[in-house]
């Protein structure tokens, strides 16, 4: 089980409580860093019921702010983003954790650059050099609806690009 909430800090120390019987009394069975280096993966067992499970510790950082292409504003949200590189490489042969990675170099290049704002479009411009890179097809897929292709010339003309 996969466990991300019902953290409790007092006074700085942090208290897991176990998902299955609400107890507080946790030991941490194994602890290291996820492949992307930027959480911890802390295997857990409740004392009470003996029952394991795994947290993420992850740096809580100042939240990304998207600008839309028409001046609204809203967070960035990884899961938007893995939606739809999902979308565009549904029936390709990438499996997810090749996606995270694609995810995870996309926002940490993000907050590296541009730190509190970005325009959607940089994002989106993102996502299309590294699906280009990766998989053709989800390429056009992704650029299809990014873009906005509303006739086959388009397509064609994007597929010529290529």
């Amino acid at each position: 089980m996969v466990y991300w909430g019902r953290f409790k800090s007092i006074d700085g120390v942090i208290s897991v409580k176990c998902p299955f019987c609400d107890s507080t009394e946790i030991k941490v069975v194994d602890s290291r860093d996820t492949e992307s280096r930027d959480a911890i993966r802390r295997r857990r067992e409740c004392l009470k019921c003996q029952r394991r499970f795994t947290t993420y510790e992850r740096v809580e950082e100042t939240p990304l702010t998207v600008i839309k292409s028409g001046g609204e504003r809203e967070v960035f949200s990884r899961s938007k983003l893995m939606a739809g590189l999902l979308r565009a490489c549904e029936k390709r042969p990438i499996d997810t954790d090749t996606l995270e990675g694609v995810v995870d170099e996309i926002e940490s290049g993000l907050r590296n650059e541009f730190k509190v704002e970005v325009p959607s479009a940089e994002i989106g411009e993102r996502a299309l050099a590294r699906l280009k890179s990766l998989d053709k097809v989800a390429y056009v897929r992704f650029a299809s609806v990014y873009r906005q292709f509303e006739d086959v010339e388009e397509f064609q003309r994007e597929l010529s690009r290529l």
